[in-house]
């Protein structure tokens, strides 16, 4: 990781080695952690931040959900995401806004426990390879599933809820694969291990629809409109496994991984890669035109 110079922590600017926490800080025991991924990008007007608005809403909603009460306005997060870009004179960079319970009391019990919220930004290059998104990737299905309804909320993009998408992607990695997609509790087809994923048969694109235990995605979001406006048919249905094995294409989006194809997946390979193509062009058009639907200038 490349360091910057500062992060934000309640309120405040200080050095980046300065930015730490006590051992007993309850997030590091119990997970009590809510984060988001946000990326700027430095567009032909400067840089600007990707769908922001979005971003700041789902991370106050996620706190909702885990009773974690910010002392802040969702203005004040979006204005400290954009000065902790400025402060650190970044251009092409990741952003990562974290809430957590810190030192109070032990237990279970987090409501003892004091909110405190910092924000980070670094320069950051492709989350899966610098190759991935021309020449894609090798996925595996991963033998562990996402959590049922009624066990973690998968809404909420918490710490805690991602000690099951480390299992999924250690396996895929030490397996000799790029990334892994993980089954609900069902055995449909979810996500990947921090990326939701689209299909594409008969220029249809098909996506797990919210129930199956994703995350509800910000790029997953833009896909569904651009595909739509590029007049594609999009569905969000369940989608068995064995469907990933006769589709003509197959992505995955997120924050991190943005688009990016996959190649082969279980050894059976994909060899088509056209409609990913157009809407990852489209995707990266937006973005260097830097539209102001989806961008916000720093």
């Amino acid at each position: 990781m490349k360091k910057s110079d500062k992060i934000w922590m309640d309120g405040k600017f200080i050095n980046w080695d300065d930015a730490k926490v006590h051992v007993l800080t309850h997030a590091l025991h119990y997970g009590s952690s809510i984060f988001e991924g946000i990326r700027c990008y430095n567009t032909n007007k400067g840089p600007a931040v990707f769908r922001l608005e979005e971003h700041v809403k789902r991370f106050f909603e996620s706190c909702k959900i885990y009773r974690m009460e910010l002392s802040y306005a969702e203005k004040e997060i979006k204005e400290a995401i954009l000065n902790t870009i400025r402060i650190n004179r970044l251009k092409n960079c990741y952003i990562r806004p974290l809430a957590f319970r810190g030192y109070g009391e032990m237990g279970l019990n987090p409501l003892n426990s004091p909110v405190y919220v910092m924000i980070a930004a670094w320069e950051w290059g492709r989350y899966l390879g610098e190759d991935a998104l021309e020449k894609g990737i090798r996925v595996k299905t991963s033998s562990w599933n996402r959590m049922a309804p009624n066990t973690f909320p998968f809404l909420a993009k918490a710490g805690g809820n991602y000690l099951n998408s480390q299992l999924a992607k250690m396996e895929a990695v030490l397996d000799g694969y790029d990334e892994a997609v993980m089954l609900d509790i069902d055995g449909y087809v979810a996500e990947g291990s921090g990326e939701n994923i689209f299909l594409i048969k008969d220029r249809v694109l098909y996506t797990p629809p919210v129930y199956s235990a994703i995350l509800k995605g910000i790029t997953r979001d833009f896909v569904i409109k651009t595909a739509r406006e590029m007049r594609y048919s999009v569905r969000e249905e369940r989608i068995p496994r064995e469907m990933l094995y006769t589709v003509d294409e197959i992505f995955l989006v997120g924050t991190a991984a943005e688009i990016t194809p996959i190649k082969e997946i279980d050894h059976y390979p994909l060899k088509e890669n056209k409609i990913t193509k157009k809407i990852q062009d489209k995707f990266f058009k937006v973005i260097e035109e830097c539209d102001p639907k989806y961008l916000t200038p720093v």
